[in-house]
């Protein structure tokens, strides 16, 4: 497993894309996700100058698409933006040598679940292809909030269903939708269900966003620092670890690097 930050860490003295990435080798961190929540706007050369930084320390890339991506939204306007913000993330992510684009799929709009699932999926397969062609892999994530399309089932179906996608497994949010998934069975159960879905290859090519959770009736309320919350991230480590997991895990607590490096020291130990 490789652990990561989501986005540039805190610590670090330049804010650019590249300076985040010497950052994080001179942690000892191994990855980095570079966030593009606002739209995709770093220009092309850019990408490639910051592929050439990575490659040169020796840290891996993912990409998150921005957040206004929604293919169930009732205007087709809205959904035809949000295929292409995917587009646009998957091109400049490969540019930078980047293999995973996490996304959010969208909501359910009061709409039944069963018929936003379908509309989800049909729309994201008119680009799987495109997107293959670029050189990089689809990944939906798993949702903390209950109105947000992206429970685990949801995920993983669409990742059987789709080409070309693999999931972003947010246990954080699973935990914060279900109240549940905070112990090792559960983990165990979790990966267990990942495997039987999407095969054994697939638990060793893990994208996992992981931090500590504030929640309620509705779900997810608020990210926090690991141990200030309630959930058990060593169990979570010692289930990757004893199912031979691989793959990244992005820290998406507040204090982004320390989280991160506290869970490699603690997955290193097991």
């Amino acid at each position: 497993m490789l652990f990561g930050t989501a986005g540039v860490p805190n610590t670090s003295a330049g804010r650019s894309t590249a300076d985040g990435i010497r950052t994080i080798r001179e942690l000892g961190l191994d990855c980095m996700e570079v966030q593009f929540v606002r739209g995709v706007r770093m220009r092309e050369d850019t990408a490639r100058n910051v592929g050439l930084v990575a490659e040169s320390v020796g840290v891996r890339l993912s990409v998150h698409a921005p957040y206004y991506i929604n293919l169930n939204a009732d205007s087709e306007v809205k959904v035809r933006q949000s295929l292409q913000r995917l587009i646009d993330s998957a091109r400049i992510g490969n540019l930078m040598g980047a293999r995973s684009i996490v996304f959010h799929p969208g909501y359910y709009m009061r709409r039944p679940r069963d018929e936003a699932y379908r509309r989800i999926r049909d729309a994201l397969n008119e680009v799987s292809d495109v997107v293959a062609e670029l050189g990089v892999v689809l990944r939906p994530e798993t949702s903390g909030r209950r109105e947000q399309f992206g429970e685990l089932e949801e995920i993983l179906n669409l990742c059987s269903e789709v080409e070309n996608t693999l999931p972003c497994i947010d246990v954080s949010h699973i935990h914060a939708r279900t109240m549940a998934y905070n112990s090792y069975e559960e983990f165990s159960e979790l990966l267990e269900v990942v495997e039987s879905l999407l095969g054994r290859e697939v638990l060793k090519n893990l994208h996992i966003h992981i931090s500590g959770i504030d929640y309620g009736a509705k779900g997810e309320v608020r990210h926090l620092n690991l141990r200030e919350s309630d959930f058990r991230f060593e169990e979570f480590l010692k289930a990757l670890r004893d199912f031979s997991a691989g793959g990244l895990v992005i820290c998406e607590s507040p204090n982004l690097e320390e989280d991160a490096a506290m869970l490699k020291e603690l997955y290193s130990q097991l």
